[in-house]
């Protein structure tokens, strides 16, 4: 376990990715998309879609997003992340917030399976570079308790060490919602809580 710990540590983790996928946007947004993400990964159109069968004769627009993670929650085994951050159009001036969970691959290297976001009238706070928070190590990582929603689209996974957890729901009105949470040696606390609104 200590072992793979450092190996994780020593590679390139998921900010390290999502700074890799921003990047390529910038010379071809569906490209980049569909590049970094895994075969069965989700987006919202507004509904819960499969990315890479949306993607698959996507043009890439004039003008890419600009994006970065601000924040990034990582499982304790360093093998599934959670990054949130600001986005902007600065052509169209406006801006937003991303969510994306983030799983590492056989090969080492990292792809997406859910991508998730809302616009907003004003920016979120930036930072300085992505702030890395990584689940304790520590105690016996619990479940979080299943939700069972009455109708809508749901998803959900945890890290195979348990000690990072996330869900998204999608209402039949369009509302939607994404939690994540993390280990903290004691409990799985609350990271991200997005809500975005029907429509």
């Amino acid at each position: 376990m200590i072992l793979a710990i450092v190996l994780a540590a020593a590679t390139p983790g998921a900010a390290d990715a999502e700074r890799a996928f921003a990047s390529a946007a910038q010379a071809g947004q569906w490209s980049a998309f569909r590049r970094f993400a895994a075969d069965d990964a989700v987006m919202f159109v507004p509904n819960a879609t499969n990315a890479q069968a949306w993607l698959k004769d996507r043009k890439d627009p004039a003008n890419s997003v600009l994006w970065w993670a601000a924040q990034s929650y990582v499982a304790c085994n360093g093998d599934a992340a959670v990054n949130t951050g600001p986005w902007m159009r600065p052509w169209a001036k406006t801006v937003g917030y991303f969510s994306t969970v983030w799983q590492r691959q056989t090969d080492g290297g990292w792809k997406w399976t859910m991508d998730s976001g809302d616009a907003l009238g004003t920016p979120r706070p930036a930072g300085d570079g992505p702030k890395i928070r990584r689940a304790s190590c520590k105690g016996s990582p619990s479940t979080v308790a299943a939700v069972r929603y009455r109708d809508g689209d749901t998803g959900e996974g945890q890290s195979e060490d348990r000690t990072l957890a996330w869900r998204w729901h999608v209402a039949p009105d369009g509302a939607r919602s994404f939690d994540a949470w993390l280990w903290d040696g004691r409990q799985m606390r609350s990271v991200v809580a997005d809500r975005i609104a029907a429509g």
